[in-house]
């Protein structure tokens, strides 16, 4: 049996598990009624913390009537939010990096393994842009709803969000700029060949002037029709859903909720005061 204790899930890799884990948590959300939170069911298997977790249960509770999905920037695909449902759960998808090298490393491994060789992922070596990102997805053979759109470029992620409208999500994890905190509804200017390597980095690694504030997306997922519903254990990956879906048992959050851990309290007592300068645009 697979047991749920409060802030983890006991669960590994194993395919088989997460199967009957998918099962658990249908049972589970209807015996609580959305009295789960993501510490409950966040765990990580392929994600970069406990997105895996997260989105296992969103999608178990929600259903994943086409299991699609679509990741921009992501990387070799080996550490990403979708890897877990492309080689557990049986989903297409796309993956796009503006990165050659990582793009062929990631369509080679996927390609060599026993859960994807046999149709693997359509990988696309792409840099992404307002302009271009709906062409991409249409000449990909993606319209209409998916499950998941997962958008993670460190630059103009909210320009992106905004300008796409081929494909439908029925759940978006989006990262934002935590150290940004609650109040400020910013985002970098648009910029089709925008880096956030440009400016100075925190801690050598740690963009500084890149990607939008949480308030900031949340008002772009009123405008398309979606709700905010946590965010992952860290506080830099927001989840959103559909308006019309888990309306009864997946209540929506405030953005202050998801800034309360410690290092996003560093972020914004830290990091906050080096930036605030940048040219960042109110949305």
């Amino acid at each position: 049996m697979i047991e749920i204790e409060k802030g983890r899930a006991s669960v590994s890799h194993d395919a088989t598990i997460q199967a009957q884990l998918w099962i658990k948590y249908k049972l589970l959300d209807n015996a609580s009624r959305g009295k789960l939170n993501f510490r409950d069911v966040g765990w990580k298997a392929f994600s970069q913390t406990d997105e895996d977790g997260i989105l296992l249960y969103l999608l178990s509770t929600l259903g994943s009537p086409t299991r699609r999905s679509v990741e921009i920037c992501a990387s070799d695909g080996r550490e990403c939010n979708t890897a877990n449902l492309l080689l557990n759960h049986h989903y297409t998808g796309l993956l796009v990096d503006g990165n050659q090298d990582h793009v062929n490393a990631g369509r080679a491994w996927y390609a060599n393994n026993r859960a994807t060789y046999v149709y693997p992922p359509d990988f696309v070596c792409e840099w992404i842009t307002a302009e271009n990102i709906n062409s991409l997805l249409t000449a990909h053979g993606y319209e209409g709803e998916i499950d998941v759109l997962s958008i993670d470029v460190d630059g103009i992620d909210y320009w992106l969000w905004k300008a796409i409208d081929v494909v439908q999500p029925r759940i978006v994890v989006i990262e934002y700029q935590c150290h940004l905190g609650a109040e400020n509804s910013w985002t970098v200017p648009y910029r089709p060949d925008f880096r956030a390597d440009e400016f100075p980095m925190a801690n050598g690694w740690l963009p500084t002037f890149a990607g939008a504030s949480l308030l900031a997306l949340k008002k772009l997922a009123d405008t398309k029709g979606y709700r905010l519903v946590g965010s992952n254990c860290f506080g830099f990956n927001a989840f959103f859903v559909r308006n019309e879906l888990g309306r009864g048992f997946l209540p929506t959050v405030t953005v202050d909720s998801c800034l309360q851990h410690e290092r996003v309290l560093w972020s914004i007592k830290e990091r906050f005061p080096t930036s605030r300068e940048f040219d960042w645009q109110e949305v």
